[in-house]
Protein backbone atom coordinates (compact mmCIF):
# COMPACT_ATOMS: atom_id res chain seq x y z
CA UNK A 1 0.00 0.00 0.00
CA UNK A 2 2.76 2.61 -0.68
CA UNK A 3 1.96 6.38 -2.06
CA UNK A 4 3.38 9.19 -3.92
CA UNK A 5 5.86 7.28 -6.05
CA UNK A 6 6.98 3.76 -6.08
CA UNK A 7 10.80 2.91 -7.37
CA UNK A 8 10.81 6.21 -8.97
CA UNK A 9 7.47 6.06 -10.63
CA UNK A 10 4.33 8.11 -10.09
CA UNK A 11 1.42 6.61 -8.98
CA UNK A 12 -2.09 7.35 -9.55
CA UNK A 13 -4.28 6.86 -6.59
CA UNK A 14 -7.48 7.51 -8.32
CA UNK A 15 -7.44 4.91 -10.97
CA UNK A 16 -5.57 1.25 -11.15
CA UNK A 17 -1.73 1.96 -11.06
CA UNK A 18 -0.61 -0.74 -14.08
CA UNK A 19 2.73 -0.40 -12.93
CA UNK A 20 2.34 -1.66 -9.20
CA UNK A 21 1.24 -5.28 -8.05
CA UNK A 22 -0.07 -5.85 -4.95
CA UNK A 23 0.40 -9.80 -3.70
CA UNK A 24 -2.15 -10.30 -0.52
CA UNK A 25 -0.59 -13.37 1.57
CA UNK A 26 -4.29 -14.38 3.48
CA UNK A 27 -7.62 -13.63 1.62
CA UNK A 28 -9.61 -14.25 4.43
CA UNK A 29 -12.22 -11.79 5.56
CA UNK A 30 -9.81 -9.45 5.92
CA UNK A 31 -7.80 -10.24 3.07
CA UNK A 32 -10.84 -9.19 1.27
CA UNK A 33 -11.76 -6.01 2.55
CA UNK A 34 -8.17 -4.91 1.71
CA UNK A 35 -8.77 -6.36 -1.70
CA UNK A 36 -12.22 -4.07 -1.93
CA UNK A 37 -10.62 -0.89 -0.87
CA UNK A 38 -7.08 -0.89 -3.38
CA UNK A 39 -8.25 -2.62 -5.87
CA UNK A 40 -8.24 0.65 -8.27
CA UNK A 41 -5.14 1.06 -7.26
CA UNK A 42 -3.15 -1.93 -7.67
CA UNK A 43 -3.10 -4.91 -10.11
CA UNK A 44 -3.82 -7.95 -7.06
CA UNK A 45 -3.08 -11.29 -6.62
CA UNK A 46 -3.72 -13.01 -3.66
CA UNK A 47 -2.87 -16.86 -1.97
CA UNK A 48 -4.99 -18.42 0.39
CA UNK A 49 -4.55 -21.81 1.19
CA UNK A 50 -8.36 -22.47 1.80
CA UNK A 51 -10.51 -23.76 -1.09
CA UNK A 52 -13.48 -21.96 -2.45
CA UNK A 53 -12.42 -18.25 -2.64
CA UNK A 54 -12.82 -17.85 -6.55
CA UNK A 55 -16.16 -16.75 -6.55
CA UNK A 56 -15.00 -13.44 -4.21
CA UNK A 57 -12.00 -13.25 -5.82
CA UNK A 58 -13.65 -13.15 -9.65
CA UNK A 59 -16.12 -10.44 -7.83
CA UNK A 60 -12.63 -8.52 -6.50
CA UNK A 61 -10.91 -8.14 -9.33
CA UNK A 62 -8.46 -10.35 -8.37
CA UNK A 63 -6.56 -13.18 -9.42
CA UNK A 64 -5.52 -16.01 -7.08
CA UNK A 65 -1.98 -17.56 -7.65
CA UNK A 66 0.72 -19.51 -5.67
CA UNK A 67 2.32 -17.83 -2.84
CA UNK A 68 5.61 -17.70 -4.38
CA UNK A 69 4.34 -16.07 -7.15
CA UNK A 70 2.61 -13.55 -4.73
CA UNK A 71 5.56 -12.96 -3.53
CA UNK A 72 7.25 -11.27 -5.88
CA UNK A 73 4.29 -8.41 -6.17
CA UNK A 74 5.96 -4.80 -5.62
CA UNK A 75 3.92 -4.79 -2.24
CA UNK A 76 3.44 -7.78 -0.22
CA UNK A 77 0.58 -7.39 2.29
CA UNK A 78 0.48 -10.54 4.65
CA UNK A 79 -2.72 -10.99 6.19
CA UNK A 80 -2.34 -14.09 7.70
CA UNK A 81 -2.89 -15.48 11.43
CA UNK A 82 -0.18 -14.99 14.22
CA UNK A 83 0.00 -19.18 14.53
CA UNK A 84 0.93 -19.51 10.77
CA UNK A 85 2.66 -16.07 10.71
CA UNK A 86 6.25 -17.28 10.59
CA UNK A 87 6.13 -19.68 8.09
CA UNK A 88 4.57 -17.41 5.50
CA UNK A 89 7.36 -15.01 6.06
CA UNK A 90 10.29 -17.79 5.59
CA UNK A 91 8.46 -18.56 2.44
CA UNK A 92 8.19 -14.89 1.32
CA UNK A 93 11.81 -14.15 2.15
CA UNK A 94 12.56 -16.81 -0.71
CA UNK A 95 10.53 -15.53 -3.38
CA UNK A 96 10.35 -11.44 -2.67
CA UNK A 97 12.43 -9.29 -5.13
CA UNK A 98 14.75 -6.31 -4.22
CA UNK A 99 12.75 -3.09 -3.34
CA UNK A 100 9.51 -4.65 -2.60
CA UNK A 101 7.75 -2.71 0.18
CA UNK A 102 6.39 -6.23 2.63
CA UNK A 103 3.35 -4.72 5.60
CA UNK A 104 1.72 -6.72 7.53
CA UNK A 105 -1.95 -6.27 9.29
CA UNK A 106 -1.95 -8.64 12.30
CA UNK A 107 -3.63 -7.43 15.70
CA UNK A 108 -0.19 -7.27 17.58
CA UNK A 109 2.88 -6.11 16.30
CA UNK A 110 6.11 -7.08 18.40
CA UNK A 111 6.03 -10.31 17.75
CA UNK A 112 5.33 -9.77 13.82
CA UNK A 113 7.99 -7.17 13.74
CA UNK A 114 10.37 -9.07 15.09
CA UNK A 115 10.05 -12.52 12.89
CA UNK A 116 9.94 -9.79 9.56
CA UNK A 117 13.35 -8.11 10.81
CA UNK A 118 14.75 -11.32 11.57
CA UNK A 119 13.78 -13.42 8.82
CA UNK A 120 13.42 -11.25 5.51
CA UNK A 121 16.19 -9.69 2.80
CA UNK A 122 17.72 -6.09 3.86
CA UNK A 123 16.75 -4.98 -0.01
CA UNK A 124 13.25 -4.71 1.33
CA UNK A 125 11.43 -1.99 3.17
CA UNK A 126 9.52 -3.32 6.21
CA UNK A 127 6.34 -1.63 7.92
CA UNK A 128 4.20 -3.31 10.29
CA UNK A 129 0.65 -2.16 10.56
CA UNK A 130 -2.42 -2.90 12.54
CA UNK A 131 -5.56 -1.40 10.81
CA UNK A 132 -7.89 -0.38 14.05
CA UNK A 133 -10.81 -1.83 12.33
CA UNK A 134 -12.21 -5.14 10.93
CA UNK A 135 -15.29 -6.12 8.38
CA UNK A 136 -18.16 -5.52 10.43
CA UNK A 137 -16.49 -1.61 11.64
CA UNK A 138 -15.73 -0.91 8.00
CA UNK A 139 -19.41 -2.06 7.02
CA UNK A 140 -20.50 1.33 5.78
CA UNK A 141 -16.70 2.48 4.27
CA UNK A 142 -13.40 3.23 5.98
CA UNK A 143 -12.68 6.84 5.36
CA UNK A 144 -12.12 8.17 8.73
CA UNK A 145 -11.05 4.85 10.66
CA UNK A 146 -7.26 4.31 12.16
CA UNK A 147 -4.63 3.02 11.12
CA UNK A 148 -1.35 2.10 13.16
CA UNK A 149 1.75 2.51 11.68
CA UNK A 150 5.24 0.88 12.46
CA UNK A 151 8.34 1.41 10.67
CA UNK A 152 10.62 -1.44 10.71
CA UNK A 153 13.15 -1.26 7.62
CA UNK A 154 13.93 1.18 5.45
CA UNK A 155 11.92 4.50 4.93
CA UNK A 156 8.74 3.88 2.99
CA UNK A 157 6.42 4.32 5.93
CA UNK A 158 6.33 7.40 4.97
CA UNK A 159 5.15 7.38 1.47
CA UNK A 160 2.73 4.22 2.70
CA UNK A 161 1.25 7.00 5.64
CA UNK A 162 0.61 9.24 2.41
CA UNK A 163 -1.20 7.08 0.53
CA UNK A 164 -3.69 6.00 3.42
CA UNK A 165 -3.82 9.09 4.42
CA UNK A 166 -5.07 10.95 0.71
CA UNK A 167 -6.21 7.61 -1.17
CA UNK A 168 -7.84 6.04 1.65
CA UNK A 169 -8.80 8.62 4.05
CA UNK A 170 -7.50 7.11 7.28
CA UNK A 171 -6.16 8.57 10.37
CA UNK A 172 -2.14 7.27 10.15
CA UNK A 173 -1.18 6.97 13.63
CA UNK A 174 1.98 6.22 13.88
CA UNK A 175 4.21 4.37 16.70
CA UNK A 176 6.60 1.11 17.45
CA UNK A 177 5.56 -1.81 18.02
CA UNK A 178 6.31 -1.75 21.94
CA UNK A 179 3.70 1.46 22.20
CA UNK A 180 1.01 -0.81 20.09
CA UNK A 181 0.97 -3.39 22.02
CA UNK A 182 0.75 -2.05 25.02
CA UNK A 183 -1.90 0.22 23.93
CA UNK A 184 -3.64 -2.52 22.66
CA UNK A 185 -3.71 -4.89 25.31
CA UNK A 186 -6.29 -2.59 26.92
CA UNK A 187 -7.93 -1.44 23.96
CA UNK A 188 -8.42 -4.77 22.43
CA UNK A 189 -7.70 -6.97 24.80
CA UNK A 190 -10.57 -5.94 27.43
CA UNK A 191 -12.98 -5.12 24.59
CA UNK A 192 -12.34 -8.63 23.34
CA UNK A 193 -12.44 -10.24 26.62
CA UNK A 194 -15.89 -8.62 28.25
CA UNK A 195 -17.68 -9.09 24.57
CA UNK A 196 -16.80 -12.90 25.20
CA UNK A 197 -17.85 -13.23 29.27
CA UNK A 198 -21.21 -10.76 28.05
CA UNK A 199 -22.11 -13.47 25.14
CA UNK A 200 -21.76 -16.40 27.45
CA UNK A 201 -24.34 -14.70 29.78
CA UNK A 202 -26.64 -14.43 27.01
CA UNK A 203 -29.27 -14.18 25.71
CA UNK A 204 -28.97 -10.58 26.30
CA UNK A 205 -31.94 -8.41 26.83
CA UNK A 206 -33.07 -6.43 24.01
CA UNK A 207 -36.27 -4.80 25.05
CA UNK A 208 -35.91 -2.17 28.74
CA UNK A 209 -32.07 -1.29 27.33
CA UNK A 210 -30.16 1.87 28.05
CA UNK A 211 -28.31 3.74 25.51
CA UNK A 212 -25.29 3.20 27.90
CA UNK A 213 -26.16 -0.92 27.42
CA UNK A 214 -27.08 -0.67 23.63
CA UNK A 215 -23.59 0.96 22.61
CA UNK A 216 -22.25 -2.02 24.86
CA UNK A 217 -24.06 -4.69 22.91
CA UNK A 218 -23.41 -2.54 19.61
CA UNK A 219 -19.38 -3.11 20.51
CA UNK A 220 -19.85 -6.72 21.33
CA UNK A 221 -21.32 -7.42 17.98
CA UNK A 222 -18.30 -5.71 15.93
CA UNK A 223 -16.18 -8.17 17.57
CA UNK A 224 -17.92 -11.12 18.21
CA UNK A 225 -18.01 -12.81 14.40
CA UNK A 226 -14.16 -12.25 14.52
CA UNK A 227 -12.62 -15.37 13.37
CA UNK A 228 -11.17 -17.02 16.74
CA UNK A 229 -7.46 -16.64 15.34
CA UNK A 230 -8.14 -12.97 16.72
CA UNK A 231 -8.96 -13.59 19.95
CA UNK A 232 -5.96 -15.98 19.87
CA UNK A 233 -3.77 -13.54 18.93
CA UNK A 234 -5.04 -10.44 21.10
CA UNK A 235 -4.88 -12.46 24.32
CA UNK A 236 -2.06 -14.72 24.00
CA UNK A 237 0.16 -13.28 21.13
CA UNK A 238 0.41 -9.71 22.86
CA UNK A 239 3.16 -9.80 25.59
CA UNK A 240 1.19 -7.41 27.79
CA UNK A 241 -1.78 -8.74 27.50
CA UNK A 242 -1.54 -11.37 30.41
CA UNK A 243 -0.59 -8.28 32.72
CA UNK A 244 -3.76 -6.29 31.76
CA UNK A 245 -6.33 -9.68 32.02
CA UNK A 246 -4.74 -10.10 35.75
CA UNK A 247 -5.58 -6.64 36.75
CA UNK A 248 -8.73 -6.29 35.52
CA UNK A 249 -10.03 -9.83 37.13
CA UNK A 250 -8.25 -8.97 40.15
CA UNK A 251 -9.90 -5.56 40.34
CA UNK A 252 -13.05 -7.29 39.50
CA UNK A 253 -12.44 -9.75 42.32
CA UNK A 254 -11.86 -6.76 44.77
CA UNK A 255 -15.09 -4.86 43.70
CA UNK A 256 -17.33 -8.10 44.49
CA UNK A 257 -15.69 -8.30 47.90
CA UNK A 258 -16.32 -5.14 48.40
CA UNK A 259 -20.21 -5.40 47.12
CA UNK A 260 -20.59 -8.68 49.31
CA UNK A 261 -19.44 -7.00 52.57
CA UNK A 262 -21.16 -3.94 51.99
CA UNK A 263 -24.42 -6.55 51.56
CA UNK A 264 -23.52 -7.91 54.24
CA UNK A 265 -23.37 -4.42 56.25
CA UNK A 266 -26.66 -3.17 55.01
CA UNK A 267 -28.18 -6.74 55.75
CA UNK A 268 -26.90 -6.48 59.65
CA UNK A 269 -28.14 -2.98 59.95
CA UNK A 270 -31.42 -3.13 58.51
CA UNK A 271 -31.88 -6.00 61.29
CA UNK A 272 -30.62 -4.73 64.27
CA UNK A 273 -27.53 -6.99 64.80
Amino acid sequence: MPGGKFKGRKMNTNSRSQNTSLGIVGFGAFGQLAALHLGQHFEISAYDPSPDLAKIAKQLGVRLSSLHSVSQADVILIAAPVSSFEQVVKEVAVACKPGALIVDVGSVKVIPAEIMRRLLPNHVDIVATHPLFGPQSAATGIEGLKIAVCPIQGNRHTRLAAFLRKALGLTVIMTTPEDHDLEAAVVQGLTHLIAKVLLRMGPLPTLMTTKSFDLLSEAISMVQHDAPEVFEAIEKANPYAETVRRQFFDLAASLSVELETASRTLWHNENGN
